[in-house]
C-alpha cells in the first residue's frame, strides 16, 4: 500500500509547480513602480559635460521650469527605441536633459547623430553613482522635474508612444 502512494508523489509534486506557475502566468501585471523619491527634491550633483557642444548638468540646472531627466546610455537597445518618441516630446516643447550612465563622449555622439538630439544638456556619470542616488536601476528612465527641482514622476523604462500622453499630463501637472 505504501508503494502505490509513492508512485503517485511525482504527480502531485509536478502538478502543484505548474499550478504555481500558471498562476505566475496569469495574474495581472502590477507594472507601476512607486519611487521613494517622487515629491522629493533631486540629489546634489554636478556632472562634467560627455558631448561636444553640450554643456554638463547639475541638479541646480533643473530649477526654474519643468524638464524631463533621461537616463541613458548609447550602448542601450531600448534607449535607441525611445529616441523617437523624446524627439516627438522635444517637438511638444518639453525641456530634455540627460545623464549618460558608463559611457563615452564618441559614443554618445554618435548616438545622437543616428538617433536624434532632444537633449539641452548630457552630463557623464561614468560609475552610475548619480543614476543610484536617483533611484534608477537601469536604462532608460525618465523623471518629470518640478519648477523647484522636484521629482514629480518616475517613467522606468523606455517611453513609447502610448506613453506620451502620459509623460505630457505629468508635465502639465508639474507646473
Amino acid at each position: 500500500m505504501k508503494r502505490g502512494l509513492l508512485i503517485w508523489v511525482p504527480l502531485a509534486v509536478f502538478v502543484a509547480l505548474a499550478a504555481l506557475v500558471l498562476y505566475g502566468l496569469f495574474r495581472p501585471d502590477n507594472t507601476v513602480i512607486r519611487s521613494a523619491l517622487v515629491g522629493k527634491p533631486l540629489p546634489n550633483f554636478a556632472l562634467a559635460p560627455i558631448a561636444p557642444g553640450k554643456p554638463g548638468l547639475a541638479a541646480a540646472d533643473m530649477k526654474g521650469g519643468v524638464r524631463l531627466l533621461n537616463v541613458f546610455g548609447s550602448w542601450c537597445i531600448p534607449c535607441i527605441a525611445e529616441a523617437p518618441q523624446l524627439m516627438a516630446l522635444k517637438e511638444r516643447g518639453v525641456e530634455i536633459d540627460a545623464i549618460a550612465i558608463r559611457d563615452t563622449g564618441p559614443a554618445v555622439q554618435r548616438f545622437l547623430n543616428e538617433n536624434g538630439d532632444p537633449y539641452a544638456r548630457i552630463g557623464d556619470d561614468p560609475r552610475s553613482q548619480v543614476q543610484l542616488s536617483l533611484g534608477s536601476s537601469g536604462v532608460p528612465e525618465t523623471f518629470v522635474i518640478d519648477a523647484q527641482g522636484k521629482i514629480a514622476l518616475q517613467h522606468v523604462g523606455p517611453i513609447n508612444a502610448n506613453d506620451i500622453d502620459d509623460i505630457l499630463k505629468a508635465v502639465e501637472d508639474a507646473k
